[in-house]
């Protein structure tokens, strides 16, 4: 993917802003409180991350490992569930949400994943949602203020769930199916995996226009979970040259790449120079949907920074940075902090 010199335009009428696992730079991830803020302060779409519960109920977690976003540890009555599992192919210890039933699940409190660079004020205020309230309150949101919001729901670890005999992918479809507000509002289902998204495709077929599929990808030289089961050998990297492209293109709409694998970073940590990847993407009519701006130094590039504490909340720097990726063509973004997502957007 070599340099671009001219301008890319979005293949989208209009950029959208995604609150990633809400807005959680500023609230506990994947709460309702979270998913509030986000829309409060002008997302076009929150993300929901699914796993599964022992009595399959899809619930909101980033992982099924719940030790670090959760109160689970100070729950004597659940300390026998610690446990060491595979997740992926990769040793995780913890406690995990197919151990434990919903009600169970409901007595736990959310908990700040990133305490270190975001604090803790609202630790053990929220519990965990499930898929179904998530529905239920976006669409009393978006009825509130008058405007529709979408959903963005990520299927997590899908082999690793089919395989414990806990499948996700029709239970995604018939809870979309189940909810008035999402049989007609946006919806993008996501996953880092490929043959549940093909799966899905078939299922939907393309006539179904208020869901959309995007295909994650991951670092360059790894590969989709399913494919490793499989013994396969594509790759990430792989499927962002065109010809991968051009497969992706034949059941997905777009693709979530890191940002960084659009404008890369230079050896010094500066912002570098823009990859083909948007052109290439957007020449098989996929849109770019990359995650994730953060509003701290931590995660920016080094030319943005705000002197030289990692956790320093930078605003500026967090709208500079979007702004340079707004330029390289972006169709949607990924953003734990939507406002300045909105402004970035806005031109505020």
């Amino acid at each position: 993917m070599g340099g671009l010199q001219a301008k890319e335009l979005p293949l989208a009428s209009r950029v959208l802003v995604i609150g990633h696992r809400g807005a959680s730079a500023l609230r506990p991830e994947h709460t309702l409180a979270s998913y509030a803020k986000a829309m409060a302060d002008g997302a076009d779409f929150i993300e929901p991350d699914l796993v599964m519960t022992r009595d399959g109920v899809l619930v909101a977690r980033h992982e099924n490992e719940i030790g670090g976003t959760t109160d689970v540890a100070e729950h004597p009555e659940f300390a026998s569930r610690k446990t060491t599992k595979t997740i992926d192919g990769e040793q995780v210890t913890g406690w995990f949400t197919e151990d434990f039933t919903l009600a169970e699940l409901k007595t736990l409190r959310a908990r700040e994943r990133l305490p270190q660079l975001r604090g803790m004020v609202y630790d053990g205020r929220f519990q965990i949602p499930t898929f179904d309230e998530i529905i239920d309150f976006v669409a009393a949101e978006a009825a509130t203020r008058n405007r529709l919001v979408g959903i963005i729901p990520e299927i997590k670890h899908g082999t690793y769930f089919q395989k414990i005999g806990l499948p996700m992918e029709d239970l995604v479809l018939a809870t979309i199916a189940a909810h008035a507000y999402t049989r007609t509002a946006p919806i993008e289902i996501q996953s880092f995996e490929v043959a549940n998204l093909r799966y899905l495709r078939a299922k939907l077929g393309r006539d179904q226009h208020h869901i959309r599929l995007l295909q994650l990808m991951g670092d360059t030289g790894a590969k989709p979970y399913d494919v490793v089961i499989a013994g396969g050998s594509l790759t990430y990297g792989a499927m962002m040259t065109p010809a991968g492209l051009h497969d992706v293109a034949s059941y997905a709409d777009a693709i979530g790449p890191s940002i960084r694998a659009i404008i890369p970073l230079a050896a010094d940590g500066t912002l570098g120079v823009p990859t083909s990847l948007v052109h290439d993407a957007h020449a098989v009519k996929l849109e770019l949907h990359p995650y994730t701006f953060r509003p701290e130094n931590h995660f920016q590039a080094k030319n943005f920074w705000k002197g030289s504490d990692p956790a320093t909340l930078n605003a500026a720097g967090s709208l500079a940075e979007i702004r340079a990726y707004l330029e390289a063509g972006i169709d949607a973004f990924f953003t734990d902090d939507p406002a300045l997502g909105r402004a970035a957007v806005d031109g505020h």
